[in-house]
């Protein structure tokens, strides 16, 4: 039964990164109001979706995780080895700069926030 479990647990993984999406995140400190949710809070494990990705609120409420892969600037080492954050969409970001717009605490989480800008893959 064990070498069953680990091909199942070794694809799954490669299946998962497989789909993994390139880009960029920023980071933002003030949730409410959102552009999903209003003045109703969403906790702090949460993003906002880049304009390509809003696609006219339809992205409101899916579910990321996000990895930082490296830096876009000079910072030496800002992320945070293998740490993945998960966060929910709960607002637009037209003009962040970045492909999510994550919470402070999910950038936290697993970059510098001294960074400002990191790549990430997420799925």
């Amino acid at each position: 039964m064990k070498p069953i479990f680990f091909i199942i647990v070794l694809v799954s993984s490669l299946v998962s990164m497989a789909i993994a999406i390139p880009g960029t995140a920023t980071f933002y400190q003030q949730y409410t109001p959102s552009a999903c949710y209003g003045n109703t809070p969403g906790g702090v494990m949460i993003a906002a979706a880049s304009h390509p990705l809003w696609d006219g609120g339809a992205i409101c409420g899916k579910m990321f995780t996000v990895k930082c892969t490296g830096a876009t600037n000079a910072v030496p080492h800002p992320f945070h080895d293998g740490k993945t954050v998960t966060v929910k969409i709960v607002d637009h970001c037209p003009g962040c700069g970045g492909t999510l717009d994550l919470s402070k605490e999910a950038f936290e989480s697993i970059a510098n926030p001294v960074a400002g800008v990191i790549k990430i893959e997420y799925w």
